[in-house]
């Protein structure tokens, strides 16, 4: 007869009050805001459980269990990867709410990149620029603002005043959008620093220049812009989202725009470059995760470096 499995006993993170169990995949997630990959994360997670084990540590301070992470990702991923994680805890206890805007024109990829990245970063509140625009229709009439009723790429054709033949009708409709659905996503911004939330919005309309990022001193504003592919590959991203969405965002009526969402691209990008906004490739999904979770750190530790180096809470590498 064989004998009865003898039941694992669980490792209890603990301060004076209560404990939680111990969780790998708590773990890892955490590990993962500093962009290292999810199978290392992992490796790393176990790793920290089977090192606890082997020490017969089976209650730890919730410091001392943070502590032993940062010297495992030293030890393992190196120096800067250990820093951004002590920035990243850092953040979280100052009165500064992150607010990531991911901009770039329409099938760029913008709002499959928020999402991911939001998931990675424990940011729970996304928003799409064009949710902000579906609100302001609500408050203003086709009458009083009806380029807020067309799309990004058509919003032109609702022009009423003049404009000089020397410019693109495309980029000024769009222009002239962008500008109303700024003072709506300027008031999201300001209300989610107000309340202290994580926040990212995205869309089309989020164009370096637009909004007074210097009005949000007591945030951290991180803008990004999502830049086109090459053609082919520009308009492939429309096909898979028709075939996502159940043909709900047909494919027919980008490809008949498709040349006006180049410019609208074009002109975002140049504006981008001016601004030294950082253009973030989207051909290779992982990798602009990556890369977008990559320059929101580096902004964190911009900005969280003289916090920590006042408190003493960690040292530079």
């Amino acid at each position: 007869m064989a004998s009865p499995k003898k039941e694992e006993k669980n490792i209890l993170i603990s301060d004076e009050k209560h404990g939680l169990p111990f969780s790998k995949g708590l773990i890892a997630s955490s590990i993962m805001a500093t962009s290292i990959p999810p199978n290392k994360a992992y490796e790393i997670a176990k790793f920290i459980e089977d090192y606890l084990k082997e020490k017969g540590i089976y209650s730890i301070k919730s410091k001392d269990l943070t502590d032993l992470v940062i010297e495992t990702m030293e030890s393992k991923m190196g120096a800067d990867y250990a820093r951004k994680y002590k920035c990243w805890l850092m953040l979280g206890k100052l009165d500064k709410p992150l607010i990531v805007l991911i901009g770039g024109t329409t099938g760029v990829g913008k709002s499959k990149i928020a999402t991911e990245v939001g998931s990675r970063l424990g940011i729970t509140h996304i928003i799409p620029s064009d949710a902000i625009r579906e609100v302001m229709r609500m408050l203003l009439s086709r009458e009083l603002m009806p380029v807020l009723y067309r799309s990004s790429f058509d919003s032109w054709k609702s022009l009423k005043m003049p404009f000089s033949e020397k410019e693109d009708p495309v980029i000024v409709g769009f222009k002239e959008q962008a500008e109303v659905v700024n003072v709506g996503l300027t008031a999201v911004v300001r209300r989610a620093v107000r309340e202290g939330i994580n926040t990212i919005i995205e869309g089309v309309h989020i164009v370096p220049g637009f909004m007074e990022f210097n009005r949000f001193n007591n945030a951290v504003i991180v803008p990004l812009i999502i830049p086109m592919e090459a053609e082919g590959l520009h308009r492939s991203h429309f096909y898979i989202r028709e075939v996502d969405t159940g043909g709900m965002r047909s494919l027919k009526r980008y490809r008949a725009n498709f040349e006006n969402i180049r410019k609208v691209g074009e002109y975002i990008e140049k504006i981008a470059a001016k601004e030294k906004v950082p253009l973030i490739p989207s051909y290779s999904l992982d990798k602009a995760i990556q890369e977008v979770v990559e320059a929101i750190l580096n902004k964190v530790v911009d900005s969280c470096s003289s916090e920590i180096a006042a408190t003493g809470s960690g040292k530079e590498e």
